[in-house]
């Protein structure tokens, strides 16, 4: 699958984890994993990308003694998810095109 491609994937597979509820790195690789293989060192990156991009913001909270980070959607992620299913619409439509039995020449 081309790099960018999956970059794009991952990055609305990750704002769409967070979309419903704030959570922590492994609670996303956990929520994300039967739909795609993702790693923690996989999304860490990630992460810091989308809260660069101001599409999430991050707090750290204590549990168990041990602070965790915990992340939460912004507008501006919320507008990516938006946009990445527009774009996902048109990627299904040229699939189409390209997967259609014999054709039509006029």
């Amino acid at each position: 699958m081309d790099i960018q491609l999956k970059r794009g994937l991952l990055d609305a597979c990750v704002l769409a984890a967070i979309k419903c509820e704030d959570s922590y790195g492994y609670q996303i690789v956990k929520d994300i994993k039967p739909y795609v293989e993702i790693s923690e060192s996989t999304l860490y990156p990630i992460l810091r990308r989308l809260e660069t991009a101001e599409c999430l913001s991050v707090r750290s909270v204590e549990h168990n003694g041990r602070l965790r980070k915990y992340y939460h959607i912004l507008p501006a992620g919320l507008e990516r998810i938006e946009q990445f299913v527009a774009d996902w619409r048109e990627i299904e439509s040229i699939y189409q095109f390209i997967t259609r039995e014999g054709g039509t020449h006029e």
